[in-house]
């Protein structure tokens, strides 16, 4: 059986779910397309390749084990794109929550069918139908858990809204203990720098007391604030629009002290040196013309 054990974004990683690019399918039409910044690519002609995803996957796959992660994969499905495993279930404490995500996307959920059978059925949780909530929404921080949502009343004209206040609400009701707090996200189904697609596109927490934030991705000032005030801002990395577009925040913490990233992040990995982190870089500007990154990918189980 495995012994799920989440408590924040940082601790030593003992087990994850990495996804899989194999057989990731044909190149989407542009309406198909579930996020600005793949149908960007898409009508430019620069939509990644099945080759270049796989290898770059290879890449953090290697950079875990070389920490002595146990690493799962889900089972492959024909033509289907299966590299986020963060939007389909997070576990928060020793529950895993199924996520309700895009109606499209519910075979992936069935491909970790194999991993979800060595959980003890009472530590699965799946929310009710109108609960809309994806892993990239959901940071479980220490006494915390971080939800990023839209509750505008066009919620359903964007695609980009991924988790709603009915999921908060569950949330809160699963994990009474916990302090939930969630963010406004700001959203766009055209402009992928007017768009926080989840909570860790616009912010995550690193180390013991670190966070890397972007302003412009939370629609209400004081909840930007509050972030910044409870890191403080000595500690915290303040992204611009074009280092969020190229997804700087989506990093992935394997210890409070080593952090996967994106080779070229030149400015935050020069500043996460200096404050004594150990960076792993990976080249994965491919999978990031998907609009998610190497925190989109894993989805932790286990952590000390």
């Amino acid at each position: 059986m495995l012994e799920l054990n989440i408590q924040n974004e940082t601790s030593k990683l003992k087990a994850v779910v990495l996804g899989t690019a194999k057989s990731n399918g044909p190149i989407p039409k542009v309406e198909d397309c579930y996020d600005p910044k793949s149908r960007q690519h898409v009508i430019a002609g620069t939509y990644p390749t099945e080759e270049d995803m796989t290898l770059e996957m290879e890449a953090v796959a290697n950079v875990l084990k070389k920490y002595d992660v146990t690493v799962f994969r889900p089972e492959v499905i024909e033509d289907y794109n299966q590299i986020f495993s963060r939007d389909i279930a997070f576990v928060i404490e020793d529950k895993l929550v199924k996520a309700n995500i895009l109606p499209d996307r519910a075979q992936e959920y069935q491909a970790i069918q194999h991993i979800i059978e060595k959980i003890h059925p009472d530590n699965v949780i799946e929310l009710p139908e109108e609960c809309h909530v994806e892993g990239g929404d959901v940071m479980p921080w220490n006494d915390y858990i971080f939800i990023g949502t839209y509750s505008g009343a066009d919620y359903a004209d964007y695609i980009t809204a991924r988790t709603n206040t009915d999921a908060v609400i569950a949330l809160q009701e699963h994990f009474p203990e916990k302090i939930v707090k969630s963010f406004e996200l700001r959203k766009s189904n055209d402009d992928p720098k007017e768009n926080a697609l989840h909570l860790d596109c616009c912010f995550q927490p690193i180390g013991k007391d670190k966070a890397i934030l972007h302003k412009n991705g939370f629609l209400v000032e004081k909840e930007y604030q509050w972030l910044v005030d409870f890191f403080g801002k000595e500690n915290v990395f303040e992204i611009s629009k074009e280092e969020m577009y190229n997804m700087n925040s989506n990093i992935f913490s394997i210890s409070e002290e080593v952090i996967i990233s994106e080779k070229n992040f030149t400015r935050l990995n020069t500043w996460l040196r200096e404050k004594g982190f150990t960076v792993e870089e990976v080249p994965y500007a491919e999978i990031a013309k998907q609009e998610g990154l190497l925190r989109c990918s894993t989805l932790p189980l286990i952590r000390e």
